[in-house]
């Protein structure tokens, strides 16, 4: 997201005036709370206004005036800037001055910050240098009703550092009615969560603030009997909705960036050839891997004659609120990830939705006049869907939490206190991979350095081990290059419709027979050499310009760690395959086999060896795998491979980001992992 310029053009359609909204008539009994409870827990549906305004009021009533900050945590990355720039735009000042943001890989924020936005997981990173968080005066956890990982993980830290820091104020922002749980795992010891919370310890610790946000009726509309199809299903109720109702933009619930790209494209298509209503459809995508410029369209205020529809994943349940929806359609599913102990692969599969979930996205129809939302699925269907979802830290991989809370003298894992506790197959898989890695000794400890600094680096502990590996096997600048190509939010290579033949062509020009990864780093290489990192020469090779400049600007930031680490970086390219004029000192197939062997020392546990019928398996066997068609490993031999990403699609499990490896590889640098069968 570090392309983008923000301005305030964006802003008029998002929020109404601040003392229009419904949190505007509470705020003296608010500041009333926080200054008398350490604990505030504020129950207010999204759109009343109490992440825009709460850090206002704190920031007006002194919360900074000894140089502390205001902090505020979102669980999701648009939320974080999104707000932060609302905040700014009222208070009349330049983005990353008084109020700023920080996402991973990006920081606007300055000396004069007195009010910080920021995702839940950087909190917990700043936590690494600050055990205290002693910049802050008050912390509030926004949308913690969400039940991320971070989210999970920050409020057992925050109740650990109350009690060394009776000077911070902590509220807790949820949009759900899980108040009382909030308030009692503040209020009660480890220990004693089973126990009711008693009413003299509550009344001294916390308390609890609620007003909802103005909300019109909404009708709720359900199938008569189940979508064969949902993707398709949702477009024609599109359509139909857009026939037969009358103004107002429509908010698409789907579950991921292929079915939303899908759906955007099939309703510009038959958009185009329906001539029979008089005002046009306006298209529009919303999911986490969108540049800000992209993602900020939603909030743009739909032009006349038209009616916009945002077909978005889960990220509009909750944290922004976009004016003018009056429809909403929801598919019935979320992508969920879910994470296998036995296997050690963690995928995102779609899941039926939570009946709390399912009351959010009804609430994004009524916010500015009376709506209407469309479940695809039948009633009896909701009535047997959960209550809530399961949280994401009880089916997730914990190998990044374990190390983080070892990193930050939490020795004891199984005895931290969790708002849910995760399961113990959980953490015993997390603490076997850790090991593996080197992060941790034979008695659980932290090693240092390598552990410490697996921590500190803003990637996943995998990647974060093959940066660290990537000097002793002499090619540290290309796995800095790779590193920051794979953390990319967003597509590599793109092509506009009829143009995927030329895509594929150009992205030949790249291709390395050893796979995914070393393609990557051509195209970075061509990008910043020969492209001079330039539009045109993106343009020219279907390459996402935003895309490549954001890569630049990850590599970067991951340079300087490892400088800070005095792990030394020479820039010069020394791999190109394709160009024997720029070969150096060394064969370019000696290079590509150093990286591929750095690669494997980090992702030993992502192995699978192709079947006779094309397909792979695990290393375990038991999960039937397929190369991703975006994979250069599409279609093509290979004995045994490593891949970067999982991901679940229909009745598929498809891997991405694929190298081709040596089976003797995995011995060699993961001997704790894998043995040899005497079978």
């Amino acid at each position: 997201m570090a392309d983008f310029e923000p301005g305030s053009s964006f802003i008029p359609a998002l929020y109404k005036p601040p003392s229009l909204l419904p949190i505007a008539q509470h705020r003296e009994s608010l500041q009333y709370a926080i200054e008398t409870f350490p604990v505030t827990v504020v129950i207010g549906q999204t759109g009343s206004g109490k992440t825009t305004q709460i850090p206002q009021f704190l920031d007006q009533a002194g919360w900074c005036s000894d140089g502390k900050l205001i902090g505020v945590t979102q669980p999701r990355r648009v939320a974080a800037t999104t707000v932060a720039l609302r905040v700014a735009e009222e208070l009349g000042c330049e983005i990353g001055k008084e109020v700023g943001y920080s996402i991973r890989f990006e920081d606007l924020t300055s000396t004069s910050t007195r009010i910080k936005f920021l995702t839940d997981g950087l909190l917990i990173r700043e936590a690494l240098v600050d055990p205290l968080l002693t910049r802050y005066s008050v912390i509030m956890v926004d949308e913690a009703h969400e039940r991320s990982i971070s989210t999970d993980v920050l409020l057992g830290l925050l109740k650990k550092i109350r009690k060394r820091r009776a000077d911070l104020q902590i509220i807790i922002s949820s949009a759900t009615l899980q108040a009382e749980e909030f308030l009692r795992f503040f209020t009660q010891s480890g220990d004693d969560k089973s126990q009711p919370a008693k009413e003299a310890v509550k009344e001294e610790t916390g308390t609890i603030i609620s007003f909802e946000g103005r909300t019109y009726p909404i009708d709720i509309l359900y199938l008569d009997s189940p979508a064969e199809n949902y993707l398709e299903k949702t477009i024609d109720v599109v359509l139909s909705i857009h026939e037969q109702e009358g103004s107002g933009d429509i908010l698409v619930f789907l579950t991921g960036r292929e079915e939303i790209d899908q759906a955007v494209q099939a309703i510009s298509e038959r958009s185009a050839t329906a001539n029979s209503h008089s005002t046009g459809l306006q298209p529009l995508p919303l999911y986490a891997g969108l540049s800000s410029e992209e993602q900020m369209l939603v909030f743009d205020k739909t032009p006349e004659n038209t009616r916009k529809v945002v077909f978005a994943t889960n990220i509009a349940e909750a944290s922004v609120t976009i004016e003018g929806i009056v429809f909403v359609v929801d598919c019935g599913f979320v992508k969920q990830r879910a994470y296998n102990p036995r296997t050690g692969i963690e995928t995102l599969t779609a899941t039926p939705v939570s009946k709390a979930s399912a009351s959010q996205r009804a609430g994004r129809a009524g916010r500015t006049r009376p709506g209407k939302c469309f479940r695809l699925y039948t009633e009896d269907s909701f009535t047997n869907l959960p209550e809530a979802n399961v949280p994401e830290i009880q089916r997730s991989n914990l190998a990044p939490v374990v190390l983080q809370l070892k990193a930050l003298g939490i020795d004891n894992v199984v005895r931290f206190d969790f708002f849910s506790a995760p399961p113990s197959d959980l953490v015993a898989k997390a603490l076997e991979l850790l090991y593996a890695l080197g992060a941790l000794d034979e008695y659980g400890k932290l090693t240092r350095p390598l552990g410490a600094r697996m921590a500190e680096l803003a990637v996943e502990p995998m990647m974060a081990k093959t940066l660290l590996a990537s000097h002793s096997f002499g090619c540290t600048n290309e796995i800095l290059t790779i590193a920051a190509m794979t953390s990319l939010d967003g597509a590599v290579w793109f092509h506009h419709d009829g143009e995927r033949k030329k895509m594929e062509t150009s992205r030949r020009k790249f291709a390395v027979e050893e796979g995914d990864h070393l393609t990557l780093l051509n195209a970075y290489q061509a990008f910043v050499t020969k492209g001079k990192k330039e539009t045109k020469f993106c343009h020219e090779n279907h390459l996402n310009y935003k895309s490549m400049t954001r890569a630049v600007s990850i590599r970067n930031q991951l340079k300087r760690y490892l400088e800070r680490f005095n792990i030394p970086v020479d820039d010069a390219m020394t791999f190109d395959p394709q160009d024997p004029a720029r070969r150096t000192q060394q064969d370019p197939a000696r290079k590509a086999e150093k990286i591929r062997r750095c690669l494997t020392s980090g992702y030993f546990a992502h192995a699978a060896r192709m079947q006779p019928d094309g397909t792979f398996r695990n290393v375990a066997g038991g999960t039937i795998l397929h190369a991703h068609p975006s994979s250069l490993m599409f279609n093509r031999k290979a004995d045994w491979v490593i891949f970067h990403e999982i991901m679940e699609t229909g009745d598929k499990t498809f891997i991405k980001d694929i190298t081709k490896v040596e089976k003797d590889w995995l011995f060699e640098y993961a001997p704790e992992f894998y043995q040899l069968s005497t079978k």
